[in-house]
């Protein structure tokens, strides 16, 4: 097949399109004719070797973890899934032709979704989804604030926030404000009016896609006792304020100790067309 791999660390340049192994199809795995595949910052950071201590590539490899597509193989005990199947999956070596992919990882693309920008959709909207219910463990009832929710894993975390009967604040741009209200928020802030900022009355949680001094600002509005749970680390005033929890989320397509875990649990549900207005404007690249 044909793919783009690296053999070394490096900048774009170090990006070759060739020929490649075809992945092997085990028990319980699919395999996907790829139609799109994303590029997220994970990618970047793999590339230019900034994961190899704790997650190094073997060359030579081929980096990606979304896509979209069409399947044209089933292994063994695999169900649910039949050839021909048009799909979307956080899975990883999706910078390729082919994609071996588990079958609990894979949810099917509805009609009314373009198959390409489907392939913008799982990393973010799963993460989304995790660092609401696993990382901030929010409870119905409860007031979370979630900063840079007109982003792919923001809106997200919005919509899930949401659907666990939170009340939800939509953090953003004050340019992105009057867009902002189709995420069904309970209350649009502008992160970037300082007068906003400081008129908003302290709530149970944050889920934090932001860095810097807007990160510091919102730590400073989580209740003694709250949760800020963040996917972009601690911020730097994290030991200012011990009364509050605060989790760097590690993400994970799958994971056990989420409460929408499943086979295609969480990415099924990033296949609803409110959820894909936001995320599906990132523009995936074909294989």
């Amino acid at each position: 097949m044909k793919a783009i791999f690296i053999r070394r660390y490096g900048g774009p340049e170090v990006l070759e399109y060739g020929e490649f192994s075809d992945p092997v199809v085990g028990s319980g795995d699919v395999l996907i004719k790829v139609a799109a595949a994303a590029i997220n910052p994970i990618d970047i950071m793999e590339r230019s070797g900034l994961t190899k201590d704790f997650k190094p590539v073997s060359f030579p490899g081929v980096l990606g973890w979304d896509l979209s597509g069409t399947v044209v193989g089933v292994g063994p005990s695999v169900v649910g899934f039949s050839i021909g199947d048009k799909v979307l999956a956080w899975a990883y070596h999706t910078y390729a032709e082919l994609c071996v992919v588990k079958a609990g990882l894979l949810a099917k693309v509805p009609d009314s979704l373009d198959l390409v920008e489907a392939a913008a959709l799982p990393l973010v909207t799963t993460t989304g989804n995790q660092l609401v219910s696993v990382a901030a463990e929010i409870k119905p009832g409860q007031t979370v604030l979630v900063a840079g929710a007109f982003g792919g894993v923001g809106s997200s975390a919005a919509f899930t926030a949401k659907e666990l009967g939170a009340r939800v604040i939509a953090g953003v741009l004050e340019k992105q404000f009057a867009a902002a209200r189709r995420l069904g928020a309970d209350q649009v802030v502008a992160l970037d009016d300082e007068d906003a900022l400081n008129a908003l009355a302290p709530v149970d949680a944050v889920a934090n896609t932001v860095r810097g001094k807007t990160a510091e600002q919102l730590l400073g509005k989580v209740k003694p006792g709250g949760m800020f749970a963040s996917v972009t680390g601690a911020p730097a005033n994290a030991n200012d304020y011990p009364s509050v929890r605060v989790v760097s989320y590690v993400f994970a397509p799958g994971r056990q100790d989420s409460p929408r875990h499943g086979p295609g649990c969480e990415l099924g549900e990033t296949c609803d067309p409110d959820r894909t207005k936001v995320a599906s404007q990132r523009r995936p690249r074909g294989p």
